[in-house]
């Protein structure tokens, strides 16, 4: 009985300290991504409320409780207000099984810095991403306008034609570990980050994993000067304000992932310091973040039937051929 309840104990504590985390840095990361767009466009970011402009994430949340909240007259109302919490919902699920940190030691318990380590990490990761695609899909649709609709359209698309990549560019890890335990693709890494044997799987992960966050030069599904803003057109106050935060949610996920399947996750430069797990995977995660939003600022939007004809024609071939070309290696040694 005590075991019972120090486990359900520790997995509420672990679940709590995550999202509050997790919320935190989402919130610093929008303030971080407009002072970053700001220096490389040669102008001042937020730089008024607070000290360097720390509360401006802050002042955006209280402005985003206290709008009004509009729903219009045509939108199917329980999918409308259902959609952003998808969204939002499903990327913090993703976070349940990606591990931040080894097992450390403590009140005499070892503990594993992850809120469950289970044997298909990964296709739970897939499943619960696939999931999110729902969010904004049915978003654009219930608004009841047609740019939503062309939107959502555009998302359903985009995202499936990029998933079938993702999910092959992924499989050359899988095949070096031997496992779809995030935790034992980890642990594979001890000597040598798979990022040095995968250098190809890893920039194709980067490019279909901005397809899937739907930013530039892949944001079709709401490409403001198509679509007046796309699938979110009809979403005011803090429906809004969850796509958004649920948007750079998905994009620390994308990181934190590629920092676990190519970068050795927790593991650092010095094995023999422990605790400084959390320390190096956060590290990665604030590289990756940085170079997708240095992204931003560098390329323009492609056109819709490119970003197609990238997806199947290119980044499909390249995918497989990563896969068959790591499977024959792998059997040959």
């Amino acid at each position: 009985m005590m075991e019972i309840l120090y486990f359900v104990i520790e997995a509420l504590v672990k679940n709590i300290v995550v999202i509050a985390v997790l919320m935190g840095f989402v919130a610093y990361v929008t303030l971080a991504e407009r002072k970053i767009l700001g220096r490389i466009q040669i102008r001042f970011g937020p730089n008024r409320v607070g000290p360097y402009g720390l509360l401006q994430p802050i002042a955006d949340g209280i402005k985003s409780f206290v709008k009004e909240d509009v729903i219009p007259a045509n939108a199917d109302k329980p999918l409308f207000v259902l959609a952003p919490m998808i969204s939002l919902f499903t990327m913090l699920c993703i976070f349940g099984v990606i591990p931040f940190g080894g097992t450390v030691h403590l009140f005499g318990r070892a503990v594993k810095l992850v809120i469950g380590d289970i044997d298909t990490g990964l296709l739970f990761v897939f499943a619960f991403a696939t999931l999110g695609e729902y969010g904004i899909v049915l978003g654009g649709w219930s608004s009841g306008n047609k740019y939503g609709v062309l939107g959502s359209l555009r998302a359903a698309a985009q995202m499936i034609s990029y998933e079938v990549s993702l999910g092959l560019i992924t499989m050359g890890t899988i095949i070096l570990a031997g496992s779809l335990r995030l935790t034992d693709i980890v642990e594979a890494q001890r000597h040598m980050w798979f990022v040095v044997y995968q250098p190809f799987a890893f920039i194709l992960y980067l490019v279909a994993g901005l397809a899937e966050m739907n930013r530039t030069p892949f944001d079709m599904p709401e490409a403001e000067s198509e679509l007046a803003c796309g699938f979110n057109i009809e979403y005011s106050s803090m429906k809004f304000a969850t796509f958004y935060i649920s948007e750079y949610t998905h994009m620390v996920a994308v990181s934190a992932i590629a920092a676990t399947l190519f970068l050795g996750g927790w593991l650092g430069p010095f094995p023999s310091l422990p605790g400084l797990g959390p320390l190096w995977f956060f590290i990665k995660v604030c590289v990756l973040v940085f170079v997708f939003i240095w992204e931003r600022a560098t390329f323009p939007r492609l056109r819709y039937d490119q970003i197609m004809q990238f997806g199947w024609k290119v980044l499909l071939p390249l995918a497989l051929a990563n896969m068959v070309a790591t499977a024959v290696v792998v059997a040959l040694r």
